[in-house]
């Protein structure tokens, strides 16, 4: 073990291993399908006040609210068809946020680069930076100009009350441009240009006192390219990382003294560390390592700038701190322990971290916001991000472990109905969309739980491809979507066959994106395993994505597909499900949005001409605006409401 590392804490969840009888009430599915009311709740860097982003009339808006009388003092409310998108406090009484936009032809908002920025008061609301701003002509009077492009908060610089530090993506012909970042007066919205990356799509790194040191880009997706330059600014310079014998380096934070840089990394393809890189030296230190997966989180005080936990998620989430003996760490540690059975996170504090912002959750709880005031030592409740949700109605999830066939140790979760005993039950397995950027964690997940809720288990598996497991379980994925991958899912439910926990003729597959591919090849690898396969805005044709959707289109997103899937066109054709309809006998259920952009209606457009050819009983909803995704709400209930009726037509409940 690192003498960096002082103490490891998991969470407290002996309290949740026994298994209720209870009865559990049936809940409608708007009850599932209905976005969270609260999200993104803030601290002001003086306590006095407290900001959360509250849904109304199917738009996001930011409310503030006094913690002194804990009374609302302002509302940020877009007209027509726009919404609040991210936002930061930039100093004691002023708020920067997003404006986005609704468009029914969209999965989610689309944001064109406009920064608004307001008191807690309402008063002094204005654009900072956006193609909105007024042309420089025949004055002498400085005025905020217009940006070709879309810019995103880099840095709040809460040690100036003035100034924040803002990157934006200029829109250029190419789809890779250089990116820029500004210093931006939060009041005026006048602008000084700081530095441009060196490399197209540059993100940047600042440090404890807000100079713009790193800049890393990357041409596929999957590697990058780090250049760093001096406090003072000056030219950039390539990282020679050659010596460093680690991959997938992702850095996250200065350290105190400037001089080096905390980042997430692997050795040897296994699960990334959390290390520390000395710019000068390349001297590389690791500070904390967990044996099978990748940090999940690593959290950096977003007023101090220091990093002071690694958060985990391998079975159940935990924690290790870098120093135990820190204030901040020793709050988290205290409120895990206030808070046993739940997934604990210190979302926000104030300047002088005597008040903190708190966000609990766990399997049943959908998530509750609390204010931590350390001079009182008070814990109390803020937001809830789903009231109507009763915990006592929700069903555990608990980790699994086995292995695949070919000797992988996979994770996975299983979701068993509230008051049903694990034997012989239905089953509902749910692969992940991404493969590659995204998996699945321990937690509250509204489609598994209104599955469990009509007496369904649900299993989820991290497959090989699966992030957060390091390079080789990663890359043991690679040129595998419609064999290995598979493999591991359907190894998991084999495993709850064998075991009693699930009866073997009482199975279905459904899944998002990724997920939609694996419910059909899934079913067509072990066409006796399922009794029917539900694709949500899967791909199903491997050859079509060389040549519609998002992906192709961009240089970078041509070499992450050569990569993950390749370029032999009879393995495109054996590993696509629109060519293997043959070996399929799962009825199907297709559901895809008429304007996806990453899995475009071809895709759907394909399988359906195949399945029609063979004639194999399917049914088919296109959303026709829709994206990848379900943004609107109601378009969430019409799926769910599909999905049920066609669980309940193919499985015994």
């Amino acid at each position: 073990m690192s003498r960096y590392l002082t103490f490891v804490l998991g969470l407290a969840l002996f309290t949740l291993s026994f298994t209720s009888f209870a009865k559990p009430a049936k809940l409608s599915v708007e009850d599932f399908s209905k976005g969270n009311d609260f999200s993104r709740v803030t601290i002001s860097p003086d306590g006095n006040y407290v900001a959360a982003i509250k849904k109304h009339e199917g738009k996001n808006s930011l409310i503030i609210v006094d913690t002194t009388k804990f009374a609302v003092t302002h509302a940020v409310a877009f007209p027509g068809n726009a919404q609040v998108g991210e936002y930061h406090w930039v100093n004691n009484e002023r708020v920067i946020l997003e404006k986005e936009y609704l468009k029914g032809w969209q999965d989610t908002p689309i944001y064109y680069g406009e920064l608004f920025a307001v008191n807690v008061d309402g008063s002094r609301g204005a654009y900072v930076i956006g193609y909105h701003g007024e042309q420089q002509t025949g004055t002498r009077l400085k005025k905020q100009t217009p940006v070709q492009g879309t810019s995103y908060l880099l840095d709040p610089l809460l040690h100036d009350d003035k100034k924040v530090l803002v990157v934006t993506y200029p829109w250029t012909a190419t789809n890779e441009p250089t990116t820029v970042v500004y210093e931006v007066d939060v009041y005026r919205g006048l602008r000084t240009l700081i530095t441009r990356s060196p490399a197209p799509m540059g993100e940047f790194l600042t440090d404890h006192d807000g100079n713009v040191r790193i800049a890393v880009s990357s041409d596929d997706y999957l590697n990058a390219t780090v250049h760093v330059r001096e406090p003072e600014g000056g030219f950039w310079k390539e990282l020679d990382l050659e010596g460093i014998n680690y991959t997938d380096i992702t850095l996250k934070a200065f350290d105190k003294s400037g001089e080096s840089v905390y980042a997430t990394a692997s050795k040897g393809g296994e699960a990334e560390s959390l290390i520390k890189i000395n710019l000068k030296t390349k001297e590389v230190t690791k500070i904390f390592q967990d044996k099978h997966v990748s940090p999940s989180h690593i959290w950096v005080d977003e007023i101090s700038k220091e990093l002071f936990a690694i958060e985990t998620e391998a079975d159940y989430p935990s924690y290790a701190f870098v120093d135990s003996n820190s204030p901040k760490s020793q709050r988290l540690k205290d409120l895990l322990g206030a808070l046993p059975g739940s997934q604990v996170q210190l979302v926000s504090s104030t300047e002088d971290d005597s008040k903190n912002i708190i966000f609990a959750s766990s399997d049943i709880n959908p998530g509750q916001y609390y204010l931590y005031d350390a001079n009182t030592n008070k814990l109390r409740a803020l937001f809830s991000t789903r009231g109507w949700i009763n915990q006592d109605d929700m069903a555990q999830t608990t980790p699994l472990r086995f292995k695949s066939r070919d000797g992988l140790t996979i994770l996975a979760y299983l979701t068993v109905p509230n008051g049903k005993a694990e034997k012989n039950l239905p089953l509902v397995v749910m692969p992940h969309g991404g493969p590659y950027q995204a998996r699945d964690y321990w937690g509250y997940d509204p489609e598994a739980q209104m599955l469990a809720n009509r007496g369904m288990a649900v299993l989820k598996v991290n497959f090989r491809g699966s992030p957060g497991f390091g390079q080789n379980f990663r890359e043991a994925g690679y040129r595998q979507w419609g064999k290995n991958i598979q493999h591991d899912i359907i190894d998991g439910v084999k495993l709850l066959i064998n075991d009693g926990t699930v009866d073997k003729d009482n199975i279905c597959i459904m899944g998002a994106s990724f997920g939609g591919y694996s419910a059909l090849q899934s079913a067509i690898i072990e066409p006796d395993m399922f009794k029917c396969a539900i694709g949500l805005m899967g791909v199903y044709d491997l050859p079509l994505m060389y040549e519609e959707g998002d992906t192709q289109a961009r240089s970078y997103g041509v070499n992450y597909l050569k990569t993950v899937i390749g370029t032999d066109e009879a393995e495109l054709k054996a590993f696509s499900p629109t060519y293997n309809v043959d070996k399929l006998k799962a009825p199907v259920l297709i559901v895809h949005g008429g304007e996806d952009e990453r899995a475009p209606i071809e895709q759907a457009e394909s399988l359906e001409a195949a399945l029609k050819k063979a004639k194999h009983p399917y049914e088919i909803t296109i959303l026709d605006d829709e994206g990848h995704g379900f943004y609107k709400e109601e378009h969430r209930t019409l799926y769910y409401k599909k999905v049920l009726a066609f669980l309940d037509d193919h499985l015994k409940l």
